[in-house]
């Protein structure tokens, strides 16, 4: 991963957090985060590092996503929602993110030609 740029989408739960660690102790060019506008700021001041790059946006928009893919080599893609209380109630948002959203992240690699996509479930 030296000099590569890295996209984690679902950034902010256990694995992002997990990856983001591991990777800052190798010699990234540069981490791009999707998503979670609050947890992003506090992440991005407790860390203070130039190589940690914030996209606000949501994997249901195709029109969000592909932007950030641009000029990314490896993406990791755990955003999805995974409660099953909060997916019993709410199956349509389910579907929405976690289907159509893996489906525009995956588009969005292949049409900005992203080298390695690792898809989380």
């Amino acid at each position: 991963f030296n000099n590569k740029v890295l996209l984690i989408t679902g950034c902010m739960g256990i694995f992002g957090n997990a990856v983001l660690a591991r990777f800052l102790q190798m010699e990234i060019k540069e981490i791009a985060f999707f998503r979670d506008e609050k947890k992003q700021e506090d992440l991005r001041t407790r860390l203070g590092n130039p190589r940690v790059k914030f996209f606000n946006g949501d994997v249901r928009h195709y029109d969000s996503v592909l932007p950030a893919m641009q000029g990314v080599d490896y993406v990791f893609h755990a955003a999805a929602l995974k409660q099953v209380s909060s997916c019993e109630f709410f199956p349509l948002e389910t579907v929405r993110t976690n289907n159509l959203g893996a489906e525009n992240v995956m588009n969005a690699a292949m049409a900005c030609g992203v080298k390695n996509l690792i898809v989380l479930s």
